[in-house]
């Protein structure tokens, strides 16, 4: 499958932010992940909602890190790697809890870096 993107990501430089980093099928996969997995969640439980969406969270990470700049292929090896892909556990809730809110300041760490770098790049 193709990329995704306007096809002027080739010229940017091999660690730009702006770079194609997941092609269609890649997409395309997980696009049904996301869709049956809401059909399955439909019938399971709703501990299980938080595992689908970082199984889902996890695919794309492993998809993307291989060709993501460095802060996003470490972010994908790191933090979200760290946190396991398990239901909501009936014991030990809270710690699960306080993982994925660690993972969430993470992320907002590293998007906030990530786009205002791109920014400071645009503004060249």
């Amino acid at each position: 499958g193709g990329m995704i993107g306007s096809g002027e990501e080739k010229l940017m430089p091999d660690d730009s932010p702006v770079r194609p980093v997941l092609g269609e099928d890649e997409a395309l996969g997980l696009l049904a992940y996301l869709v049956t997995s809401a059909r399955t969640q439909v019938d399971e439980a709703a501990e299980y909602g938080p595992l689908r969406l970082l199984t889902a969270a996890r695919r794309l990470g492993a998809m993307i890190g291989p060709r993501a700049s460095t802060p996003t292929a470490a972010f994908v090896a790191g933090p979200l790697d760290a946190v396991p892909e398990l239901a909501v556990p009936r014991d030990g809730r809270a710690e699960y809890v306080a993982r994925l809110d660690e993972l969430c300041r993470a992320l907002a760490t590293h998007l906030a870096t990530h786009f205002e770098q791109r920014a400071s790049q645009d503004r060249r």
